[in-house]
């Protein structure tokens, strides 16, 4: 896990997701579609695991006993077991960290989306220039994950003096 509690980049890991999956599961039965759903949701659109992520790690849930299948029309449904329960009670803590994460995370990018929203409604040229700045800076943060306390010191310190010339409106 990251120091966020998110592993690197918007993929979980296979035990991570299945936890996850569990986890949801637990709130009720589920179609793998909805659990996709449920996923984007739950982090604001930052995390939405595609469905060949998701089939198979239900599948593999279902093969080790820790979900159940059931067939729901052309769909399957999808539901904890006993087993599946009980991991998920020896796990409870990280799958609680993941979900959590992901909602942290969801919700700052939201804070993220609304910050920008309607600045490039005049230009489109001003809306992509400031999709690529967010989309550079996000890269650059990407690369200094787990850097010395003096470096994240030094990127704070840019990032605030970078938050204050923004709302002084000087160039």
């Amino acid at each position: 896990m990251g120091g966020d509690g998110f592993p690197g980049g918007r993929k979980l890991g296979s035990a991570e997701l299945q936890l996850v999956l569990l986890a949801l599961l637990a709130e009720r039965p589920a179609h793998g579609y909805e659990l996709i759903r449920l996923l984007e949701e739950r982090s604001s659109g930052f995390y939405a695991p595609s469905p060949g992520m998701i089939y198979p790690a239900l599948t593999y849930l279902d093969e080790i006993g820790h979900a159940a299948v059931t067939p729901d029309g052309n769909r399957k449904l999808y539901s904890l077991t006993e087993a599946g329960r009980s991991h998920l009670t020896e796990h409870k803590a990280q799958a609680e960290s993941i979900l959590d994460a992901l909602a942290r995370i969801g919700g700052r990018m939201e804070q993220v989306r609304e910050a920008f929203a309607g600045l490039g409604d005049a230009d489109p040229q001003v809306a992509d220039d400031l999709h690529s700045a967010k989309h550079s800076l996000k890269r650059a943060l990407m690369r200094m994950r787990g850097c010395t306390p003096d470096e994240a010191r030094r990127i704070a310190k840019i990032l605030k003096d970078a938050a204050a010339e923004i709302l002084s409106g000087k160039s």
